[in-house]
């Protein structure tokens, strides 16, 4: 025996784990990279919303925005991709592991025409987690933030985004 060639079952189980070591460093990293990416894509899809529903109201809109007054939903982002405002992805209400809803408040002589956009994570709890925080932006165009876990399933509202805590770099 003193020609024997390959490895030992010792030696073969040694590199399993040193394997497995290295997996369960780098697989937490990953996911926590990939929450990021997602946190900063629903950033700049709700910027895009925002400047869409502005060319919207001074083009197509006749000075009201994209929606169904009262019914928040995706029918804001459909009747922008209508108008080649915004992509189909973003249309559909999903992308990038998070949910996005808007609505509008018609305008009047008294109050002009409002709108909001809100974004909340897919998944908002477990391994498959899509973000750690829901995101809103309305009329006067400054983003939201809310990293309550309690509030990650439910979509900011007019209100909530009124009284939300701006995002900070």
């Amino acid at each position: 025996m003193k020609n024997q060639k390959g490895f030992s079952l010792i030696e073969l189980l040694i590199v399993v784990v040193i394997i497995g070591i290295i997996a369960a460093i780098a697989i937490p990293n990953l996911l926590a990279a990939r929450r990021s990416a997602n946190e900063g894509s629903a950033i700049s899809s709700l910027r895009t919303l925002h400047g869409a529903q502005m060319t919207y109201q001074s083009t197509s809109g006749n000075g009201q925005f994209a929606g169904t007054a009262g019914t928040p939903g995706v029918t804001p982002m459909q009747e922008m991709a209508t108008v080649n405002l915004v992509d189909s992805v973003l249309a559909s209400g999903t992308k990038s592991g998070y949910d996005y809803v808007g609505d509008r408040q018609v305008g009047t002589t008294a109050q002009p025409a409002t709108f909001y956009f809100s974004a909340r994570p897919s998944q908002a709890t477990g391994i498959t987690q899509s973000g750690t925080r829901r995101f809103g932006i309305a009329t006067a165009g400054v983003i939201v933030a809310d990293a309550d876990a309690a509030n990650l399933a439910t979509h900011f509202t007019d209100v909530s985004i009124a009284a939300g805590t701006p995002l900070s770099n």
